[in-house]
């Protein structure tokens, strides 16, 4: 309750006068919106606020999505805090804000430090996963990499990742490098140790970082003269998640906020059978491709998934499977395999970073010559304008070029257009489930025979019987006496509807003459 009424950002203005001969125009500064600590600016307050505070944190918001109120939770935390200090937490709706929004050159999700009132120079902080975060930032900011330094023996067994750093000179350009990325990463523990026997008993030399859990080593890192604050954060920000991270409400932010921008996502239900052995492969995969893909997996009987699915555009009958995407420009890539082994997904990644394999596409190009064909080959760009046809009944096999059960079909669909070759109302086709999106629903695995009637209502029947000739001729002309019925009563509704209009007109048309 306390985050919704934080974003309801009221502009309240309390006009105060020094005195009763003080000057009209000489206004005393008034009070700024604040809830729980935190203000609500405006653009009335901004220069107001800048000048107020020393130190002066805000977030830069639009929509109230799910990490909106992650991030409004941890400045209200982290307020409570700060109580007293020099630094002040404040919230600023960019929608409601648009001019002074451009005027910042600011965009929502941004978190922007002002200092000293320098309204043109803030310094970018990291999006806060909570109240500890949003402290440690500005900690670390105002210290050194001596406030680092600690007695490992109370850190080597907890349960969170420690990202540990062994110099042999604090004032190295190491060190620096070091200490940039911790202030980058504050949700991630960092130590630093000048300790022989630590480093001994891991077995590493001087200048390098490694990342310990529970006693265990996790991963290592030389540092070198070339070595950037970017590269660590990199390498950091990747093996403190497991090879293979599920996706949850707990992990996205740490998934879209992971500078590795090649995702391999693995849709699974986790209930299937196979899913313990497809998942191991997945994970045995991903160690070949660390720092370069990172590999999540959805768990398709999770209904809070939805809007994952509905965005790569995967239904749950095809799961399993594996799409490849980049963050930049959100090309997608799929697996044309049902075999889902280590050496299938590896030999797909490496593809895909080599650049041979084939994008998903909206579409694929339309065939030349793809209406003299028997079976006519549809691709996305085609599809309803050939099946939603109100004088063509039109049944569709929808295949996968990978799948064995799909090849076993074609000569099936083959007899069947030759069979009804001569029935001009009646079109077989088929199409690429894989290379096409598909806008419709549908139930079923691929390979799926749809049939749509000749109706102007746009209607898909999914055949479910046997695949014999005989059979889908039965279905066919079944469907089709069905459709009859329909067409009558929805050409006796058109009738009435044109006539209706032509009657409108004509009213119309009486009225002006009338007029005139």
């Amino acid at each position: 309750m306390r985050t919704l009424l934080l974003l309801e950002v009221l502009a309240l203005c309390f006009c105060v006068y020094v005195s009763a001969d003080t000057q009209p125009d000489q206004q005393a500064e008034t009070s700024i919106p604040e809830k729980d600590g935190v203000l609500q600016l405006r653009k009335n307050h901004f220069n107001r606020a800048l000048r107020r505070y020393e130190q002066l944190l805000v977030y830069f918001y639009a929509t109230l999505t799910l990490q909106d109120h992650r991030v409004l939770e941890a400045l209200e935390g982290a307020a409570a805090e700060l109580q007293g200090s020099e630094v002040k937490l404040a919230v600023f709706d960019v929608a409601k804000e648009k001019d002074l929004a451009k005027e910042l050159n600011v965009t929502e999700n941004t978190i922007w430090l002002y200092l000293s009132g320098d309204k043109h120079n803030p310094v970018p902080a990291p999006v806060p996963q909570s109240p500890a975060s949003i402290l440690t930032w500005l900690r670390r900011r105002a210290g050194s990499a001596a406030d680092l330094i600690t007695d490992l023996s109370q850190l080597e067994a907890a349960e969170e990742l420690t990202v540990i750093g062994f110099f042999k000179e604090l004032n190295h350009d190491y060190v620096q490098v070091f200490y940039a990325a911790a202030i980058d990463l504050p949700d991630v523990r960092f130590a630093v140790t000048q300790s022989n026997e630590v480093i001994t008993k891991y077995g590493f030399t001087h200048d390098v970082v490694f990342l310990l859990k529970k006693s265990k080593l996790i991963q290592a890192y030389n540092m070198t003269p070339q070595t950037s604050k970017e590269e660590l954060i990199v390498f950091i920000s990747v093996y403190q998640m497991d090879p293979a991270t599920e996706y949850t409400g707990q992990t996205a932010p740490q998934i879209l906020s992971s500078p590795v921008l090649n995702h391999a996502l693995l849709f699974i239900k986790e209930s299937s059978a196979d899913f313990n052995q497809i998942l191991s492969a997945f994970n045995s995969a991903a160690e070949a491709f660390r720092l370069r893909i990172l590999f999540i997996w959805v768990n398709v009987d999770e209904p809070r998934n939805g809007r994952m699915m509905e965005y790569f555009r995967v239904r749950d009958f095809e799961a399993p499977l594996i799409r490849i995407v980049n963050l930049t420009n959100h090309v997608t890539y799929h697996l044309p395999s049902e075999n889902l082994d280590v050496e299938t997904i590896k030999t797909f990644c490496q593809s895909y970073l080599e650049g041979t394999a084939k994008p998903k596409m909206q579409s694929e190009p339309i065939p030349e010559g793809w209406e003299e064909q028997p079976v006519k080959e549809l691709v996305g760009m085609t599809l309803e304008k050939v099946t939603f046809n109100p004088n063509k009944t039109v049944f569709v096999l929808f295949y996968l070029p990978y799948s064995k059960a799909s090849h076993e079909v074609f000569p099936l669909w083959e007899e069947l257009a030759e069979a009804v070759k001569d029935r001009e109302d009646v079109i077989i086709a088929r199409m690429d489930a894989s290379a096409n999106d598909i806008n419709m629903s549908m139930q079923g695995s691929y390979p799926s025979l749809c049939l749509f009637p000749a109706l102007y209502t746009e209607r898909v029947v999914v055949y479910t019987g046997k695949r014999q000739l005989k059979h889908l001729i039965k279905f066919l002309d079944k469907e089709m006496e069905e459709a009859k019925k329909y067409r009558v009563v929805e050409d006796e509704d058109r009738r009435k509807y044109i006539e209706a209009m032509k009657a409108e007109e004509a009213k119309k048309a009486n009225k002006t003459k009338d007029e005139l």
